[in-house]
């Protein structure tokens, strides 16, 4: 999979954790491939599920090599496996885990915006300019726009390529160049046309396209962006 991604052009992939367990793994692949980079943290919805010891284990693989970024954290509505305020909790905590030692943040947001903007600019507030990333964003512009004045990234994953997301793409042509990034979140959101198969990071070249189409640019462009934000926002060199 990484000899398919590294022969679509791509030169890093970071590897994003859910879990505990999963972060250990992802520094363990980090560790052991060039190409990847790895995040640490746990997602909204397996925090009901974490072990007494899952925070501090996070924690404890935050210095690690290869680690650039706290999360996947934020907020989810659509599922129901964490309560809410649990939920908020961890998210607070991983912003404060980014915050103390200087790595961006990946967020998840599933119908939840009005939430994460409210504990966001809370977090801007307090402390200035979030870095980070809103993770497969499929917002509205409004919510893309507040992300944008507090100096997180926008994302788009494979969603973006999909009949019946014009108005995610609407948005996307309006993300300016120098805070868009592309992604997988493999195995799942496989763009056209390989919708429906398990994803893997070669695809995201199928997100450039899209992307490319909407900005009414060439697809080498957006790929040159994409890179040299990600390559900035988590410190890759």
């Amino acid at each position: 999979m990484l000899e398919r991604a590294a022969g679509a052009g791509l030169s890093k992939v970071v590897t994003i954790a859910t879990t505990a367990s999963s972060s250990q793994a992802a520094v363990e692949l980090a560790a052991r491939h060039p190409l990847v980079r790895a995040t640490v943290g746990i997602q909204p919805n397996h925090v009901a599920q974490a072990s007494a010891t899952a925070w501090d284990e996070v924690q404890s693989l935050v210095t690690k090599p290869g680690v650039v970024g706290i999360g996947e954290t934020g907020l989810d509505r659509h599922w129901h496996d964490t309560p809410f305020p649990h939920q908020e909790d961890y998210f607070a905590r991983h912003l404060q885990l980014a915050r103390n030692n200087h790595l961006p943040i990946v967020i998840h947001c599933r119908e939840a915006e009005a939430d994460v903007l409210r504990m966001l600019c809370a977090e801007f507030k307090r402390r200035g300019p979030v870095a980070g990333v809103m993770h497969s964003f499929t917002g509205n512009w409004a919510t893309a726009e507040a992300c944008l004045a507090m100096g997180l990234h926008i994302s788009f994953a494979g969603m973006v390529t999909y009949k019946n997301a014009q108005a995610l793409r609407d948005v996307a042509a309006r993300i300016p160049l120098d805070r868009l990034l592309v992604e997988t979140d493999s195995p799942y959101l496989a763009p056209v046309p390989v919708r429906g198969k398990r994803n893997e990071p070669a695809y995201v070249a199928y997100t450039v396209a899209c992307l490319a189409s909407v900005h009414r640019v060439d697809a080498q462009l957006i790929a040159q962006h994409t890179s040299r934000n990600a390559r900035r926002l988590f410190s890759m060199g």
